[in-house]
């Protein structure tokens, strides 16, 4: 796999890009992280057997919450995308509700400038020009509103202290609750309270990542209410208990660590 950063104009929008090309086949654990994706598949595409679905050439993947194995019969070459948790809908010109828990075509949005755009990429065998061609395109759509910035600084304190209540968030965004929870799940894809069990998840794996194995301590650190409630969310999200994940696959969190180790 290869990270390729975004240019720093979208770094505000765009976390990372990511190339994989794989002759072999493959089956991978994926868990939620927080970010929706482009996928731009110029080989065979992924599939997906808890959804009994096999992505698009051109696939967006919205916010999920359940765990995943991502499987290839081989014959791979794919760009994807990851942007920031509320960031993508500023670019399709689509609620991320609408990619709730899905892996749809993105032909299906009817984005005309989009489609013109994945034909480009499809088409060009050039990895970095590949890349090009989506910041240009990127690059075109940049359009800040006032509530991106409040959802943008509400994830940042969701990041900072994951057990933050909604009513304090929605304070700190000058909106009532009411309001707050409906900006949020359009521009995140998911309302606040199941986002932050997604942080919480993500930060325990970190943790995890880090060498931790105090689960009393962690529970604490992420927000849980003791250590069989950290278990048992833990659980819902990757399908194992802290203790036996590392079994299966390498412990990464993908929304606390600094994604361009994996290059």
């Amino acid at each position: 796999m290869r990270i390729v950063c975004p240019r720093k104009e979208l770094s505000p929008y765009v976390r990372y890009y990511w190339i994989l090309k794989a002759d072999e086949p493959f089956s991978v654990l994926t868990f939620p992280i927080g970010c929706p994706q482009l996928i731009f598949h110029r080989k065979t595409p992924l599939y997906i057997p808890e959804i009994g679905c096999c992505q698009s050439p051109f696939t967006i993947s919205g916010q999920v919450n359940f765990p995943a194995h991502i499987q290839s019969r081989g014959d791979v070459d794919m760009i994807v995308a990851v942007f920031y948790p509320h960031t993508v809908g500023m670019f399709t010109d689509t609620s991320p509700s609408a990619f709730y828990n899905l892996e749809i075509s993105g032909y299906d949005i009817e984005n005309r400038r989009l489609n013109e755009v994945a034909a480009k990429i499809l088409d060009t065998p050039d990895d970095d020009g590949a890349v090009r061609e989506l910041e240009q395109w990127l690059l075109s759509r940049i359009n800040p509103t006032l509530n991106l910035r409040r959802t943008g600084r509400s994830i940042e304190m969701l990041m900072r202290n994951p057990e933050v209540s909604v009513e304090r968030l929605a304070r700190e965004a000058c909106l009532s609750r009411k309001q707050y929870e409906r900006i949020f799940r359009e521009q995140v894809g998911m309302n606040p309270k199941e986002y932050g069990r997604i942080v919480r998840f993500q930060k325990a794996l970190w943790l995890l990542q880090r060498g931790s194995c105090n689960y009393a301590a962690m529970a604490a650190d992420c927000g849980y209410a003791d250590q069989s409630h950290f278990i048992r969310e833990f659980k819902a999200f990757s399908g194992h208990t802290p203790k036996t994940l590392h079994r299966y696959c390498t412990l990464y969190s993908d929304l606390f660590a600094n994604p361009p180790v994996l290059a």
